[in-house]
């Protein structure tokens, strides 16, 4: 299983589980704990993984953070864990502190839910207030796993992350800010477009009229790309399924050219076409030569199969499909023993009929 479903996984299981996880410990054991390992670290290595990490801070002496990475003899990440339903915003402030007085680079802030990671990328030794990568592992899309799998402990390389995690920290941002405004755009946002179209003064008056016309817009505007996702997306469906059905009809061909209809699969034919004839219309019953077997059908429709003779191979046999569609093989001797699946025939063919009735 590559890393991608592992992820996936813990976050069915986390879906599935959360509601009956009562404490901050079990969150860690059922949530966090398989989360680390995801990452290939050895929760019950102390010298990798160091639960209930101590370090003092300042005059306090003996503070715990949940969980350090170490590497190397260092702590690399710490790791602060609360309750699946409690509410990330007001706990960071612990992770904080550690993060000050450690020589770890990274901290992460967890309920098991929602991973937030953290450095210092404004100040140096300062965790920053916001985190340069954020998920809910529930919903967690292909690229921020590909950021998070930085993190796997075969991979792991501090600065290599340091130098990218602050691209991804304003692009994260940025892509808030600007799914604010397209939400609810902001006067100046309105504004840088409205003097563009508008050819006099934007007042009060017409930055209001401008306000839900921008909003229109941007709300046509998504539509129109979605539609036309779709129809990029329905196209190349429709192509692919003509180019499966021409490959099929070119397979058609070649096995059209491999069948040959014997005269003794004609004669058999006859025999069940005589037998039918004092139940129903002769021309109701039809054929259809295949490779491996000669089927007899009714009405020419290939879901009203009557039987099939298996007459080209070393043994003969006579076969009929039960109401599974199943088949069921009867070996013969010669043609003359389909006779003594008479009453079999006239069955079968008066089984369709009904069907077709109460339909």
């Amino acid at each position: 299983m590559d890393f991608k479903d592992q992820i996936k996984q813990l976050g069915d299981r986390v879906a599935k589980l959360k509601d009956q996880i009562q404490t901050e410990e079990a969150t860690k054991n059922a949530f966090i704990m398989p989360f680390l390992q995801a990452l290939g670290y050895d929760v019950f290595n102390p010298t990798e993984v160091v639960p209930e990490f101590i370090s003092d801070i300042g005059i306090k002496k003996g503070e715990k953070i949940d969980y350090a990475i170490f590497k190397d003899g260092s702590p690399t990440i710490l790791i602060e864990c609360k309750h699946w339903a409690q509410n990330l915003n007001i706990h960071d402030g612990q992770l904080l502190r550690y993060f000050h007085v450690s020589k770890a680079k990274f901290g992460l802030l967890t309920n098991g839910i929602n991973y937030r990671f953290y450095s210092d990328l404004v100040e140096p030794n300062k965790m920053d207030e916001k985190p340069f990568l954020e998920f809910n592992i529930n919903e967690i899309k292909d690229n921020q796993v590909e950021e998070l799998k930085k993190f796997h402990k075969t991979v792991f390389d501090a600065e290599s992350i340091t130098n990218t995690a602050s691209e991804l920290k304003y692009m994260n941002e940025l892509k808030h800010l600007i799914q604010q405004e397209l939400i609810n755009p902001t006067p100046d946002f309105v504004k840088h477009f409205a003097r563009q179209v508008y050819p006099s003064v934007v007042t009060a008056k017409v930055l209001e009229q401008f306000t839900n016309l921008t909003k229109k817009s941007i709300q046509q505007h998504i539509s129109d790309l979605i539609t036309e996702r779709l129809k990029t997306a329905l196209t190349k469906e429709d192509e692919e399924t003509k180019k499966q059905e021409a490959i099929q009809a070119e397979l058609a061909k070649v096995d059209e050219v491999k069948v040959v209809t014997t005269d003794e699969e004609l004669e058999g034919f006859m025999i069940v076409k005589t037998i039918l004839r004092q139940k129903i219309s002769a021309t109701r019953i039809t054929h259809r030569d295949a490779q491996s077997y000669f089927a007899i059908l009714l009405d020419d429709n290939n879901r009203k199969t009557i039987c099939r003779l298996y007459l080209n191979g070393g043994r003969k046999f006579f076969a009929t499909l039960d109401d599974q569609k199943k088949e069921v093989k009867n070996e013969i001797n010669s043609l003359d023993d389909i006779f003594q699946h008479a009453e079999t025939l006239l069955k079968i063919v008066d089984q369709y009929d009904k069907s077709k009735e109460l339909a």
